[in-house]
């Protein structure tokens, strides 16, 4: 899609199918995966969870992040230490080099936190789909999940529901996610995924 393609009508349209909000029900406690970032957001969220005593088993992702060489997942364990989470609460893998294997490097985290009777919970960025499809696919048993989610920063403007168009490395990145979405779904490289009474299916 170009730039001078996309009108009001479908900048709606696109925002709706992105946004992946879908937090778990209120007082539940789920297993929280971050998808990986070398933003501190996905942690902030995590930390405050688990302080209220929502996120009993939280999983970092991520490996060598390319903007600026961090490696997102023992990022991600040192900065959740150093806001009070303990470590026998923190999974983490460190290797992974996109959303897809974000997934599939977390698995055995995920089936640990499914076995204990948890639900999962993502942390990403709201237009991240293709992390509610990652799921989807790489999980089968996963049953109805939930995501919670954060506007990032580039360039030093936050990418919001409503400014995206706007921003060009926002923009870029929500209509990856609209473009690769339903193309990966209908070759059969992602399973589909529906929101229902408010969880992921």
């Amino acid at each position: 899609m170009t730039d001078d393609a996309i009108t009001r009508e479908q900048i709606a349209v696109i925002t709706a199918f992105v946004d992946i909000e879908a937090p778990p029900p209120e007082g539940q406690p789920t297993a929280h995966i971050l998808f990986g970032t070398n933003q501190v957001q996905p942690v902030n969220i995590a930390a405050e969870r688990y302080h209220r005593g929502l996120a009993p088993l939280i999983i970092g992702t991520g490996g060598v992040n390319r903007h600026n060489g961090i490696v997102e997942g023992r990022t991600f364990h040192r900065l959740l230490l150093d806001r009070g989470v303990p470590d026998d609460v923190i999974r983490y893998e460190d290797r992974s080099i996109n959303t897809w294997q974000n997934v599939e490097l977390a698995l055995p985290f995920l089936r640990e936190a499914l076995t204990a009777g948890l639900a999962i919970t993502a942390v990403c960025k709201w237009y991240h789909r293709r992390a509610i499809h990652a799921l989807t696919t790489l999980v089968p048993d996963i049953g109805g999940f939930y995501a919670i989610t954060w506007e990032p920063l580039y360039a030093g403007k936050p990418v919001t529901r409503r400014d995206w168009p706007g921003i060009p490395d926002g923009r870029r990145r929500v209509l990856r996610e609209w473009e690769e979405v339903p193309r990966r779904v209908a070759e059969g490289s992602f399973k589909d995924a529906n929101l229902a009474d408010g969880a992921w299916h």
